[in-house]
């Protein structure tokens, strides 16, 4: 599982011109699920996710995280994050997880954050969307769960 993390003035997603998810000051996630991801993989990331100390402290340092904070979460199915570049011109995408895998993970990510205690707008699995973000900072962190980066 592949999680692009950005700290977030504020982030919104729309599908068919109608925003269906929209956070202001948060995390948008944008997620990829791989076909060899299983739940542990769903608990990992989201714990990493949720504790994730990318928000400034009352000195300017980056230790504090958006369950410490009480921040919204924006998640963003995105398969292209399994994209393969490494020949040809035209991405492969064989390492992605069939639709109806990839859409349970991320629902149980979205929910195992939710358990969490953190606030989870979502955007429309298997949709054509419209993804703003205004990052801040920007912060951007790229987190995958069998750490291959």
């Amino acid at each position: 599982m592949r999680a692009v993390v950005q700290r977030v003035l504020r982030g919104s997603v729309t599908v068919s011109e109608e925003v269906i998810g929209a956070i202001e000051q948060g995390l948008v996630i944008l997620l990829g699920v791989g076909s060899n991801d299983h739940q542990t993989d769903v608990v990992y990331l989201a714990e990493k996710v949720a504790n994730l100390r990318i928000f400034e402290d009352e000195a300017g340092k980056l230790n504090c995280s958006a369950l410490e904070l009480h921040l919204p979460l924006l998640v963003v199915s995105q398969f292209t994050l399994y994209g393969d570049c490494r020949q040809g011109r035209r991405p492969s995408f064989s390492a992605a997880a069939p639709p109806a895998i990839g859409e349970e993970l991320y629902e149980a990510f979205c929910e195992k954050l939710r358990a969490l205690g953190l606030m989870v707008a979502q955007g429309k699995f298997r949709s054509q969307m419209t993804v703003e973000i205004i990052n801040d900072g920007p912060v951007t962190i790229l987190l995958d769960s069998q750490k291959e980066f």
